[in-house]
């Protein structure tokens, strides 16, 4: 009988593990409506082995699965008796215990939350000590997912001491251990600066950067990640990473197989290069700027984004870096994109990297221009179906260019369709040429520009009707009064009063 018993308790908790394995709605639920928590919960403390850890795995299992199956075991008051039990239990215990305060911490700061009150934290960085790599994998995983959600419960792992001995299993041989300490040093620094510095003084960036040229996706993809997230925060950050000596290696990296790895790269190129002129130029230095144009024309969507916005960053600290952006063709990129993607926030930021390139001088202007980008902003910004940020990222690229832009044959076109608040300023940059250049002033007639400029109704003595007054100037009185409004029925009525007898 004893026997049965034994090899019953076993195939129990065996044939839940397994039900909730799958990913099918239908085993979940009905093992939570038949209460299987409760059955679980005292098989943890079980006399055999077996059925203790694997208890703990069905239990990770089923919270894997939503919050509301996670909140069931904080409920049932599992975590304490996970975290009491976990020092006296063989690696098969351990990793399985592990597992389950990963999957409750991973759905919300809440979760996370409990399970650092239940006492695990010590218990976790313990398990990072242990010799068995699965234990240290499942532990390290589980150590990313409570920081990954807030500073405070970052913070929370970082007085655990979790950041030396996340670093030590960098250097541990197993792929998969190293690039689940990547991901945790990664949700740990990413909050702020003080977090990112914690993790820096630790030493990480001389762990993390001899990796980025590793062969395996996976790893390159998370320590690339942990870099930018390094990296984000401040130029001193920024600095350390570039000491490390990454340029121009990792840009190989843009073209990696791997669509996430060529983000993760490209996000990195762009928090290193917003935080100052220097950092932007050794990029260009090391061929960044060219190796992101290339990157923006060969990928699409949210993988095409960091590489649009750092071309933009770059533009945006000089004229000079800005020129590097317009002479390795960025503008024809950013303009294909404008026109390619779908997704809203997507173009926003591709309209405002084109208003970066453009808002230095009327070489800049006239470089974005050309590429007929003013009337495609227009539209972005005057279409109903744009987001709100997209017409607002829209209207700002807009005056940036046309604060510049003396280009009049790009300008022309928004004569006609352009709002009051954006007519203005391309007024103002007609009033500017036209009194310097006989040529243009000849263009500006013949292409109905003239006319067009009469045409507009003004508040007098407004800033719109004295770039007008001073366009007016530049011709004729007589020509101007050809092209004003209602001059052809003026020139009817005196066809009609004139008397030719008494002109003889």
């Amino acid at each position: 009988m004893f026997e049965q018993y034994q090899k019953a308790r076993i195939q129990f908790v065996q044939t839940v593990a397994e039900l909730a394995a799958t990913s099918k709605r239908t085993n979940i639920e009905p093992l939570r409506d038949a209460g299987v928590m409760a059955l679980l919960r005292p098989l943890l403390l079980d006399v055999v082995p077996t059925v203790q850890h694997t208890a703990a795995l069905a239990l990770g299992r089923l919270a894997v699965h939503n919050d509301a199956l996670a909140e069931a075991i904080v409920k049932a008051d599992i975590l304490p008796q996970l975290v009491h039990s976990l020092v006296k239990q063989n690696i098969y215990y351990k990793e399985a215990a592990a597992f389950v305060f990963r999957a409750v911490a991973r759905h919300s700061p809440e979760l996370a939350q409990n399970v650092v009150d239940s006492g695990a934290l010590d218990s976790l960085v313990a398990c990072l000590e242990e010799f068995n790599p699965a234990v240290k994998q499942e532990a390290a995983w589980a150590l990313g997912c409570i920081a990954r959600h807030n500073e405070e419960l970052s913070m929370a792992v970082v007085d655990a001491g979790a950041v030396p001995l996340l670093l030590l299993c960098l250097q541990e041989p197993e792929i998969a251990l190293k690039s689940i300490a990547a991901s945790a040093i990664s949700d740990i620094s990413k909050h702020s600066p003080e977090l990112a510095q914690t993790v820096v003084d630790a030493g990480a960036i001389g762990h993390l950067c001899p990796l980025v040229m590793s062969p395996n996706v996976m790893l390159k993809k998370q320590v690339f990640s942990a870099l930018s997230q390094i990296s984000k925060h401040t130029v001193d950050l920024a600095e350390r990473v570039v000491e490390a000596e990454i340029f121009p290696a990792v840009l190989t990296c843009l073209k990696d197989s791997d669509k996430c790895v060529q983000k993760n790269v490209a996000t990195l190129v762009r928090e290193i290069a917003k935080h100052s002129p220097e950092l932007a130029q050794l990029i260009v230095n090391a061929g960044g700027v060219a190796a992101m144009v290339d990157f923006v024309r060969e990928t699409t969507g949210n993988v095409r984004l960091p590489g649009i916005m750092m071309l933009g960053y770059v533009a945006a600290h000089s004229e000079m870096l800005a020129m590097a952006v317009i002479v390795s063709r960025g503008v024809v990129e950013l303009s294909r994109a404008l026109d390619e993607e779908q997704e809203e926030h997507i173009r926003a930021a591709t309209a405002w990297s084109l208003g970066q390139l453009g808002r230095h001088s009327p070489e800049h202007a006239k470089a974005v221009a050309e590429v007929n980008v003013l009337p495609k902003l227009l539209h972005c910004y005057l279409s109903t179906s744009s987001s709100e940020d997209m017409q607002l990222k829209a209207k700002k690229a807009l005056k940036n260019l046309l604060q510049k832009c003396v280009h009049l044959p790009a300008l022309e076109p928004l004569l006609h369709d352009a709002p009051p608040n954006i007519l203005k300023h391309v007024v103002a940059q007609f009033s500017k040429v036209l009194p310097h250049d006989a040529k243009a002033r000849r263009v500006f007639v013949t292409t109905g520009g003239l006319k067009k400029v009469q045409e507009i109704k003004t508040e007098p003595g407004s800033a719109l009707q004295e770039f007008i007054n001073t366009i007016n100037n530049c011709f004729p009185e007589e020509i101007v009064r050809f092209y004003s409004p209602g001059y052809s029925e003026t020139l009817l009525e005196r066809v009609e009063q004139y008397n030719p007898m008494t002109a003889q």
